[in-house]
């Protein structure tokens, strides 16, 4: 029966969303996507037009249940990330973005890149917890059906040992003359040959941009396509086009449920909100590539929750703290926090609690929920309900949409994820040492 419902759950967030993509990108000539100006149309990954090869073969059930396991994943590989050791004109570009959880099995969100000359198409997830760039190339085991063809590409060429670059990368070995260097993700590993190409964001060319091509492939957690890194690390998209967009960026994330998937990530400082409220970015040399922002405290509804002092608190030592992050579903909690506002959030609520496919906060039937602010240094954010609950096709059973982290050595991570984030346009100003948030509807 659990598994039914939270079956439920889900599909009435994604059926409207398969009969717009049909009409708009079908196999018929509405497949083709419009472009308008620097915005460009992304296509849902599960939708008719998909050109995953995953879209077919899996089905809701695996999906919906692989969520959750793969928000732990999530959790897991952010924790055990540290930092890569690498040395030390106003413009904006506008990719829409749209939700890729449901076919590729990932809570992360695609954006439309091409590589190469002549341009090759694709759609790779979006990542702003990690730095390099990685694609499947022609020739790659393990690797999906779509990959890039390094070959036809005459501004393609793979990096030496002794390139600067090879130094930057995590675990970097030789193939020959070639850098080539391995990593894992999620629950996958890879290897991949160091390269450079041509790389096309909008209307915006960015030559000689340095990125994995990958060769082998363990796992089934990597965006078939591709990732596309806006860490702060140094083989970043945000490093390499430091000159053209300054180090700043924003998105806004359309919701779940959206028909249009007209959110988009929008490049450089032109263009950017100016009235926005903001809170200090933390650099924590610990995970040096995570956007840290200091979180000190939640209320639900008008009161401020008890949560320790220590389950929030910045520390550059043991990599503790807050970050924002695109890759996660659901907001995760370390277990103090978490059990705080649950508990916080249950007394606000009338109803027999219940769980549901790992929430653990559900009821039966509609309910009248308090909204939740989250308390950063110089920023307050109010979410409504829409970022909170989760709602069956009928209405039968609603969930709150946060969990607690998983419980290991690295668990002293929050994450603000995607889900609370959405129709929000959250903007990040690496040089003045900002994170800022306003409402905005991007759905």
């Amino acid at each position: 029966m659990e598994m039914v419902l939270l079956l439920r759950c889900t599909i009435v967030l994604l059926l409207s969303s398969l009969a717009w993509l049909h009409e708009a990108h079908g196999s018929g000539p509405g497949c083709a996507a419009t472009q308008h100006g620097s915005d460009i149309t992304v296509m849902h990954p599960y939708g008719p037009c998909s050109p995953f090869p995953q879209a077919e073969s899996l089905s809701w059930e695996q999906a919906l249940f692989q969520m959750n396991a793969e928000d732990d994943a999530r959790l897991l590989y952010l924790g055990n990330l540290q930092a890569v050791p690498g040395p030390k004109g106003r413009k904006r570009t506008f990719v829409p973005i749209a939700s890729g959880r449901q076919t590729l099995q990932t809570t992360a969100y695609i954006v439309r890149v091409s590589v190469g000359t002549p341009p090759q198409a694709l759609l790779m997830a979006m990542d702003i917890s990690n730095d390099a760039a990685w694609i499947p190339c022609s020739g790659c085991l393990g690797c999906s059906s779509t990959v890039f063809t390094s070959a036809t590409s005459t501004s393609y060429k793979t990096l030496p040992c002794q390139a600067p670059q090879c130094k930057q990368v995590p675990n970097p070995s030789c193939l020959g003359s070639t850098c080539s260097f391995n990593m894992t993700y999620g629950t996958s590993s890879f290897s991949a040959n160091l390269s450079q190409d041509t790389m096309t964001l909008a209307g915006d060319s960015v030559p000689f941009y340095t990125f994995g091509c990958l060769n082998a492939v363990a796992g089934g957690s990597l965006p078939p396509q591709g990732l596309l890194g806006l860490g702060r690390g140094p083989t970043s998209l945000l490093s390499q086009t430091q000159d053209i967009y300054h180090s700043t960026f924003s998105y806004c994330l359309p919701s779940f449920k959206s028909l249009n998937f007209s959110g988009t990530l929008r490049l450089g400082t032109a263009g950017q909100p100016i009235r926005i409220k903001t809170t200090p970015l933390l650099r924590n040399p610990r995970r040096p590539s995570l956007y840290y922002v200091n979180l000190i405290g939640i209320s639900v509804g008008r009161r401020l929750v008890g949560i320790p002092p220590n389950a929030l608190a910045f520390n550059p030592v043991t990599g503790a703290g807050t970050i924002i992050d695109s890759g996660t579903a659901v907001t995760r909690l370390v277990e103090p926090a978490y059990v705080a506002v649950r508990d916080a959030f249950r007394r606000r609520v009338k109803g027999t609690v219940t769980s549901l496919g790992g929430f653990d906060t559900c009821y039966n039937g509609p309910i009248m929920a308090p909204t939740m602010t989250f308390h950063f240094a110089g920023m307050n954010v109010t979410l409504p309900v829409d970022n909170l609950l989760i709602h069956s096709t009928a209405g039968s059973i609603t969930c709150l949409a946060m969990a607690a982290a998983p419980a290991n050595v690295n668990s002293v991570l929050n994450v603000i994820a995607n889900m609370q984030q959405q129709n929000h346009r959250v903007l990040f100003d690496v040089p003045n040492s900002r994170v800022g948030v306003s409402r905005e509807l991007c759905t």
